[in-house]
C-alpha cells in the first residue's frame, strides 16, 4: 500500500516536470518568436527609413536639377529675345539709313546680290541662244544651285509646278562691270535696235535687250525633273554659266493675262522665221564622229536628238541685224597677226545676246548672204551652216569646238535624267 502510493506520487512529480519543462518551452519559444519578430520589424523599420531618407535626397537633387535646367532655358530665352530684338532694331536702322541715303542721293543706294546657282546649258556661247524662251523646246539646260546657299530643301514642292520663273543676271554684258562699278560713266544707251523692226531703235523699257541699267533678265522654262540640288529644265533662252538669282513657280491663273495688249511689230515673227533647214549628206556622219567625245557631257541621248535640237534653234534667223542686212565674210583679214572665223556674233538687238564690240568685227568684208558661212556651237559642237537668199538654212559641217566651258568635266548628262526625259526624234 505505502509502496503504491510512492510510485504515484513519483509519477505525479514527474508529469508535474514534464508539465513545468514544456511550459518553460514554450515561454522560451515565444520569446525566440518575439525576438525574431521585434528584430524583423527593426531591420523593416531601418530599411524604410533608409529609402525614405534616399528618396527624399534624390528627390531634392532631381528638384535642384529641374531649377536649374528651368533657370537655364528661361535664360536663353531671354537671351533669343533681346537678339531677336536687337536684329529688328538693328534692320529698322538699316532700313531707316537706306530710306534717308535714298532720299539724299537714288544713285548711292545699292543692294548686292549673289548668285545662288549657275546654269549649264545647250547654248555654249551668246550666239544662237533663242531670243525667247520656249522657242526652242528642245533647248535643255540644268539649274546647278550652290548647296551652301541653297539647302536641298529648298526645292521640295516645285516639281509640283510644270514651269518656273528664272532671274537671272546678264553676265556676258561687256559693259557689265562698268556699270555697277561706275554706274554715271556707264555711258548707258536709252534705245536699242529691234530685229523684228528691221534695226530701227525703240526705247529699252519696250524691249527684252540684255543691255539694261540694272542687267538683270527673267525668262520661263519647263521643268522636267529635280535631282538634288539640280533642276533639269527645257525650252531655255539661256546661255552656258549663266548665274541665277531666284527661281519662282508659273502661276497661270495671275502670271497669265488674257488679252493683255502688245504693239503689232512684237508679233511679227514671220520676219525671224526661216523658209527651211536642211542637212548636208555628210552632217549625219560628222554629228555621229563628234559625239564620241561630247556624249558623256551631254543632255540628249543621241546625235539623232541633237540633230533635231539643232534644226529648232536654225528654224529662227539668230543673226544680228548687222549680218542680216550686211552679211560678213566666213573669215576674217589677219588682226594683230591672228585670223579670225565668223560666229554670228552681232550687235547688241533687243532681244540678241550679242555686244557692240562684235557687231564692229563682223561687218569686215562683206559677201552675198549665201556665200558666208556662220557658226553655231551647241553642246561644245561647232556647227556651220549658211543661209541661201531665198531663206533655206542649209547645214553643212560639225566639228568639236576648241572652246571647251569651264567645268565641263563636271557637268549633267543626258544618264541622270533619262528616266525622266522623251527622246525628241
Amino acid at each position: 500500500m505505502v509502496e503504491s502510493h510512492r510510485n504515484i506520487s513519483t509519477c505525479s512529480f514527474f508529469c508535474l516536470r514534464c508539465h513545468i519543462s514544456y511550459s518553460l518551452f514554450l515561454y522560451l519559444l515565444l520569446d525566440i518568436l518575439r525576438f525574431l519578430l521585434y528584430s524583423w520589424l527593426f531591420v523593416l523599420n531601418s530599411t524604410l527609413a533608409l529609402t525614405v531618407y534616399f528618396c527624399r535626397k534624390k528627390s531634392k537633387e532631381l528638384d535642384s536639377r529641374v531649377e536649374e535646367l528651368q533657370s537655364s532655358l528661361r535664360s536663353s530665352l531671354q537671351k533669343c529675345s533681346a537678339e531677336r530684338q536687337g536684329r529688328i532694331r538693328a534692320q529698322q536702322a538699316l532700313r531707316k539709313e537706306l530710306a534717308q541715303s535714298k532720299s539724299e542721293s537714288v544713285e548711292q543706294t545699292s543692294y548686292p546680290m549673289t548668285p545662288i546657282g549657275v546654269v549649264q546649258s545647250c547654248f555654249s556661247t551668246r550666239n544662237g541662244t533663242p531670243r525667247q524662251p520656249l522657242l526652242v523646246p528642245l533647248a535643255r539646260a540644268c539649274l546647278v544651285f550652290n548647296p551652301t546657299r541653297v539647302p536641298t530643301a529648298s526645292l521640295e514642292g516645285l516639281a509640283d509646278y510644270t514651269h518656273c520663273w528664272i532671274i537671272y543676271v546678264f553676265h556676258l554684258n561687256t559693259d557689265l562691270e562698268k556699270l555697277w562699278r561706275q554706274p554715271t560713266r556707264s555711258k548707258f544707251k536709252a534705245k536699242v535696235r529691234v530685229p523684228r523692226l528691221k534695226g530701227r531703235r525703240i526705247g529699252v523699257f519696250a524691249t527684252r535687250s540684255p543691255h539694261r541699267p540694272c542687267p538683270i533678265g527673267l525668262t520661263v522654262a519647263k521643268v522636267e525633273a529635280i535631282h538634288g540640288n539640280i533642276v533639269l529644265l527645257s525650252g531655255v533662252d539661256l546661255v552656258d554659266g549663266t548665274p541665277i538669282l531666284d527661281v519662282k513657280p508659273y502661276l497661270p491663273y495671275c502670271d497669265s493675262i488674257p488679252g493683255a495688249a502688245v504693239p503689232k511689230w512684237v508679233m511679227m515673227d514671220d520676219m525671224l522665221a526661216v523658209a527651211s533647214v536642211s542637212f548636208s549628206d555628210d552632217f549625219p556622219t560628222a554629228i555621229t564622229n563628234c559625239w564620241k567625245s561630247v556624249e558623256k557631257k551631254s543632255l540628249y541621248a543621241s546625235p539623232q536628238e541633237f540633230q533635231c535640237l539643232v534644226k529648232e534653234v536654225l528654224s529662227w534667223d539668230i543673226r544680228s541685224v548687222s549680218q542680216r542686212t550686211q552679211p560678213h565674210d566666213a573669215i576674217f583679214p589677219e588682226r594683230n597677226g591672228e585670223t579670225k572665223t565668223s560666229e554670228s556674233d552681232g550687235a547688241p538687238d533687243s532681244d540678241s545676246h550679242h555686244s557692240e564690240e562684235e557687231e564692229a568685227e563682223t561687218e569686215t568684208g562683206l559677201h552675198p548672204s549665201d556665200k558666208v558661212i556662220y557658226h553655231l556651237i551647241l553642246e561644245g559642237i561647232d556647227v556651220s551652216y549658211r543661209i541661201e537668199s531665198s531663206g533655206k538654212v542649209v547645214v553643212e559641217k560639225a566639228m568639236v569646238s576648241s572652246n571647251t566651258p569651264p567645268g565641263s568635266h563636271k557637268r549633267c548628262n543626258y544618264l541622270m535624267w533619262k528616266d525622266g526625259l522623251s527622246v525628241g526624234l
